[in-house]
């Protein structure tokens, strides 16, 4: 079994097939981590690794949530890609992007990279509508360019160049979502004509 890794947080920060009940504790306890604190701080609190390749990413309409402290602590990493391939869509009346719990087909999907405290994660399954819109579980995740930490081992990409991540993706789709242009980079002003409408105007 893994056991929780420890990475150094610094001054700022799909659902898969089912997988068997080891291999998902395994899997998760990749995606999360400890996090090292001056001396005198609490015990480490449990931090997380969070792959986002939508609204959330910089420069689009929500990742201003990924900012305010008030949600908790999130910290840029690096930006990435999926291992594998998922269909990425555009769907729905407020043109949502959602990531199809299809891994395998569609394409390798690029996003950020960011490690997130407790409270964060929290937030984030929340504003996710996490477990009814979206699922969280883990990804493996390509690092093409990395902004982290340079320290130890757990806090680094693995030698292949690959970190364990968790995702936001959704198994709750409707079946003619499938056949939606399959897209690997989300922007909500992106030529696909499909602009995001932000929570606020609902």
């Amino acid at each position: 079994m893994y056991e929780p890794q420890e990475v150094a947080f610094p001054s700022a920060v799909a659902v898969l097939p089912a997988p068997s009940l080891d291999e998902s504790h395994a899997y998760s306890q990749l995606a999360l981590a400890g996090v090292r604190r001056g001396s005198g701080a609490s015990p480490a609190a449990r931090m997380a690794r969070v792959f986002v390749y939508g609204t959330l990413k910089r420069g689009q309409p929500n990742h201003k949530v990924l900012l305010d402290g008030a949600n908790g602590r999130a910290a840029f990493q690096g930006q990435g890609r999926t291992v594998e391939p998922y269909p990425l869509v555009i769907a729905g009346e407020h043109n949502i992007p959602w990531l199809l719990n299809l891994p395998g087909q569609g394409r390798r999907v690029a996003g950020e990279i960011y490690v997130v405290d407790e409270q964060m994660l929290s937030f984030l399954d929340e504003f996710e509508g996490c477990p009814d819109m979206y699922q969280r579980t883990p990804v493996r995740v390509t690092v093409l360019e990395w902004e982290g930490r340079q320290g130890t081992p757990e806090e680094m990409p693995a030698t292949d160049g690959t970190l364990q991540c968790f995702v936001y993706s959704t198994a709750s789709y409707a079946p003619e979502w499938v056949r939606l242009p399959h897209h690997d980079s989300y922007d909500s002003r992106g030529e696909h004509g499909l602009p995001y409408n932000p929570r606020e105007n609902r």
